[in-house]
């Protein structure tokens, strides 16, 4: 007797972000046998940064050698399994990388920056003053949500190409991502429109201070030169992510089945239905509004004017949950008592703990390579030396392509953009000119390759802190990302060729 259902074919599932981490560590590993350690002189040069002297740490081109051993051979030191004594070995990754660096910086600040944000939003949700405010507004705008997607997309590009915002988008999508829900779309469409519109507004950016600014320096083009074919460009990348992201979410609303991230969606209206809540939005709603806008205000102030990075603008969160706590309490919002807020503080930064872990796992694979440090012996750093002459006797454009592959490639390491831009830009700058390519273009190539790649990246802080607030999966992101991440990657590589053929 023949079965009347037929079995169905199995999901194809993406494995887990952590899972994806762990063999990307063993890959690492393997190098470390197979390609010799190097490593570069570094020297500081100072620049002029909108009529600030900074000074910058940057490798020496020419100075590169491998790490030999008492016969003079290149030395290939294969990682081990597990070290004792702080040191670095396969299964060390976890424990190493979430240590590793400084509060300025990946692996241990980012990690702090993440788990604060978490549990300061996680106050301000629990008072309920976001959700009363969402509520009035639907009820004052129906039929105009749409415009919620281009004003969104072009203020949170906007922020990127001004002030190089990346991180701050994690707070934001925790906002954000239950607003779009609750109007009929899905968690992706947050994330395109918070994490994925500030990295197109860094990557195309004609004044980002953490990227093109630097880059320029270390390059020795005039800091800033170059602003209208680049602003040209920000608008054309912002019209085109703000294009995409409007027929994905028109798609979505129109069959909320279609989403890659439907059960995280449900989750979320599962969670609003069950709160059952009214638009009623009282005073001391109004007044946590208006101290995460003032807050707001005040993180974009210390930015621009005083340069505020990781450990300011955790500690400003802070005080925006903090602060909204107490209205809470005061106001007896959502029956909020003294416990509530540290309950609360607790779930939110549980919510975002597995991003947190993320970062730090990621770190790890940069530390089985040896480190990011130029003038420390690495695997990376002979990677670097190596890519970096592979320009030789190719077309003017051809090269300034090659270029910005190199430098998205290369973005899977070194994500900070800083970071990259010193450890990259003193090779590709007299690269350039060899190859006839101007070292402006070098600049295009290095900001594009750097800031796009960010959207895709697993090691990239930002994009998984955000992914953690909106409950994406990686590889969930993924599936959905890469399609708009060739669109991103010919749009790139067809304004670098053409920096390339107008010698910008």
């Amino acid at each position: 007797m023949k079965n009347e259902k037929q079995k169905q074919p199995k999901a194809i599932s993406m494995p887990h972000t952590f899972v994806i981490i762990f063999f990307v560590v063993l890959f690492a590993a393997l190098l470390t046998y197979l390609v010799p350690k190097g490593m570069f002189q570094t020297e500081e040069i100072t620049y002029s940064d909108q009529g600030n002297e900074v000074t910058k740490t940057v490798l020496i081109p020419d100075s590169f050698e491998y790490e030999t051993d008492e016969s003079g051979e290149a030395v290939k030191e294969g990682v081990r399994l597990f070290e004792p004594f702080g040191e670095v070995g396969i299964l060390n990754y976890v424990f190493e990388g979430l240590v590793s660096g400084d509060k300025w910086g990946s692996a241990v600040g980012v990690v702090a920056f993440i788990l604060i944000i978490g549990g300061a939003f996680g106050i301000v949700m629990q008072t309920k003053a976001i959700d009363h405010g969402l509520l009035s507004m639907i009820n004052k705008t129906k039929g105009k949500e749409i415009l919620l997607i281009p004003l969104m997309f072009f203020l949170f590009s906007l922020g990127g190409a001004v002030f190089g915002m990346g991180e701050e988008a994690i707070a934001f999508a925790m906002i954000l991502v239950p607003i779009v829900i609750r109007l009929g779309y899905d968690a992706i469409t947050g994330v395109m429109i918070t994490y994925v519109a500030t990295q197109i507004g860094f990557a195309a950016s004609w004044m980002n201070p953490f990227g093109v600014a630097i880059a320029q320096g270390v390059a020795g083009v005039p800091v800033l030169s170059g602003a209208p074919f680049r602003i040209v460009m920000w608008i054309i990348f912002t019209a085109v992510g703000v294009a995409y992201t409007m027929w994905y979410a028109s798609k979505i609303r129109k069959d909320p089945t279609k989403s890659l991230a439907y059960s995280t969606s449900e989750y979320f209206k599962k969670k609003q239905d069950s709160e059952e809540l009214k638009a009623d939005f009282k005073l001391g709603h109004g007044l946590v509004v208006l101290t995460l806008t003032l807050g707001i205000i005040w993180i974009v102030w210390g930015v621009v004017k005083h340069a505020y990075y990781i450990p300011e603008i955790a500690t400003q969160f802070f005080i925006i949950g903090f602060v909204a706590g107490i209205i809470g309490v005061i106001f007896k919002l959502n029956n909020m008592t003294v416990n509530s807020i540290a309950e609360s503080f607790t779930q939110g930064a549980k919510d975002l703990l597995p991003a947190a872990l993320v970062v730090g796992m990621a770190k790890g694979i940069v530390l089985i390579l040896g480190g990011d440090s130029p003038d420390a012996p690495s695997v990376l750093n002979t990677v670097l030396y190596h890519a970096g002459g592979l320009t030789d006797n190719m077309p003017a454009a051809l090269s300034a392509w090659f270029m910005l592959a190199f430098q998205s490639i290369f973005n899977f390491f070194v994500v900070s953009g800083s970071g990259q831009a010193a450890l990259t830009m003193p090779l590709m700058a007299p690269l350039a000119d060899v190859a006839g390519v101007t070292r402006q273009v070098a600049v295009l190539a290095f900001q594009l390759g750097d800031g796009l790649t960010n959207i895709i990246v697993p090691t990239s802080a930002a994009l998984m802190g955000t992914l953690g607030a909106a409950r994406i999966d990686w590889g969930t992101w993924f599936k959905f990302i890469f399609k708009f991440q060739i669109v991103l990657f010919i749009l790139s590589s067809i304004f670098v060729i053409i920096g390339a053929l107008i010698a910008f």
